[in-house]
């Protein structure tokens, strides 16, 4: 059974103190358990370790080692951003090298990844690019939690950069590695709904076009392939109907705010990432670096338990693909 990697988060805020929680919890649960490895530095988390008074005789770690002098619980800094970096670099290597089944990632933050001299706007296309740099595979965001599943069309764009780039060819890319995850997920038919980019999904036309010249022709090419999707749907009434997957399983959002405000909304503990078409498994938190907790003893792994939970169920059904997977 090959191990999950925990990547270590930006140490500055609550990654790693999150970590330790999670790790010392899944050691816990008391039956045979997939191996977890931790990419970080060691020194780090033992020190945090004695001060919050949390074990890490559980920890296992891929040892790095980081430029500490300037890293401050709280703040922002290049220091923290580029052991943030190193973190998930080590372990992307790893499951590139087959060592690794997949990758949970702590959070991150962006500005601290840009004072380290690192341009990408978050995990997902970082993600991309470390695993074949040459020819980053297209990759989407999912979301999930127990009542809802969010696909994002676009990801870390500006809205109007969004629009520009809006295209038939994408979405329908989109759509495929939906119904793809949905089946590893243990939904075998899901129903995918279509949110679209317009007030009332551009109402015929007399709030935008787009609706109507972009967004539905890849909808009717997804069902000539056999794919049970619909729309475009009201972007303000769509989640609603998508809620304990009443009437669809799973809903694509075209852009990163309107599929991340339900998400969030219904709770970010237990809401879990899923970065759809990397060449090896990564799940993530639902929540970002809370600089204003770190250090306090009182951040919850809550999020990031649920991660490896699904990331361990998505390796295993992997290892095992005739075994029924548990809906998350």
């Amino acid at each position: 059974m090959k191990p999950l990697i925990v990547t270590s988060g930006d140490p500055a805020g609550i990654g790693p103190e999150i970590v330790i929680k999670a790790v010392n919890a899944w050691h816990s649960l008391g039956k045979a358990q997939r191996p977890l490895l931790v990419s970080g530095d060691p020194e780090w988390f033992e020190t945090l370790g004695k001060k919050l008074s949390i074990t890490t005789k559980n920890v296992s770690f891929i040892p790095i080692s980081w430029d500490k002098t300037d890293i401050k619980l709280g703040q922002v800094g290049k220091s923290s951003g580029q052991a943030g970096f190193e973190s998930i670099r080590a372990a992307v290597s790893r499951c590139m090298h087959n060592e690794a089944c997949g990758i949970v990632t702590a959070p991150i933050n962006k500005t601290a990844l840009s004072l380290a001299g690192h341009s990408w706007p978050g995990h997902t296309e970082m993600l991309a690019d470390l695993a074949s740099p040459s020819a980053p595979p297209a990759v989407r965001m999912m979301l999930v939690n127990p009542d809802l599943r969010v696909v994002l069309n676009s990801v870390h764009v500006a809205l109007k950069d969004m629009i520009d780039a809006l295209s038939t060819e994408g979405l329908l890319q989109t759509i495929l590695l939906t119904e793809q995850a949905c089946k590893q997920l243990g939904v075998p038919r899901p129903r995918i709904a279509v949110a679209g980019l317009n007030p009332h999904a551009g109402e015929s036309g007399l709030f935008g076009s787009e609706d109507i010249d972009i967004i539905a022709p890849a909808i009717t090419k997804a069902q000539s392939f056999g794919v049970e999707v619909s729309g475009p749907w009201p972007g303000d009434t769509i989640f609603m109907r998508a809620k304990n997957h009443r009437d669809f399983d799973v809903v694509i959002a075209q852009y990163h705010d309107q599929g991340l405000i339900p998400i969030k909304y219904l709770g970010i503990d237990q809401g879990v990432n899923i970065t759809l078409g990397l060449p090896f498994i990564r799940t993530s938190v639902d929540h970002g670096t809370a600089f204003d907790i770190a250090g306090k003893n009182i951040a919850s792994p809550d999020s990031l338990l649920a991660a490896i939970a699904l990331a361990d169920r998505l390796a295993s059904q992997s290892e095992h693909p005739n075994q029924p997977l548990i809906n998350h």
